[in-house]
């Protein structure tokens, strides 16, 4: 099985709740009963981690290098906007490869993400699909990898 970890950075845990003019209605517990049904049914060992506090994405992170983990994926969400130390580990972590997504497009809400440039790519602007399109990516991503070696 492909194992990966999809990490939801501050505020992913009231998806549904906040701002759902922006995010959409599907609560947190909904996308993470659809993303683990989704990852089951294309060989997927996906974990799931929620988190509001940096250093707790960052060590995460750090340990996913050593524990076999072969992709990350991560709406950084509020460490988007000032996330340099995350965006320092990611880029000292390049041997994980790493796709960002966001539900909302941040170029039409004028917003940049200071983790975006870490990342092999970007999804956003589809809503919650913007997960199922990452996991499909990373899946890909890695079989081609796994072809190569």
């Amino acid at each position: 099985m492909t194992k990966i970890l999809l990490i939801q950075g501050a505020n992913m845990a009231w998806l549904g709740r906040r701002q759902p003019e922006i995010y959409g209605t599907v609560a947190a517990a909904e996308l993470d009963r659809r993303l683990l049904a989704m990852a089951q049914a294309r060989a997927i060992d996906l974990e799931i981690l929620y988190t509001h506090l940096e250093g707790e994405a960052i060590a995460r992170i750090y340990r996913a290098v050593d524990d076999g983990t072969l992709g990350l994926v991560m709406n950084p969400a509020g460490f988007s906007y000032g996330g340099h130390a995350l965006r320092d580990c990611l880029l000292g972590c390049d041997s994980l490869p790493y796709i960002e997504v966001h539900l909302s497009n941040l170029g039409k809400r004028g917003i940049r993400s200071i983790t975006a440039p870490a990342a092999l790519g970007v999804i956003a602007g589809f809503g919650v699909e913007c997960y199922v399109l990452a996991l499909d990516a990373m899946r890909a991503l890695l079989a081609t990898r796994a072809k190569r070696e």
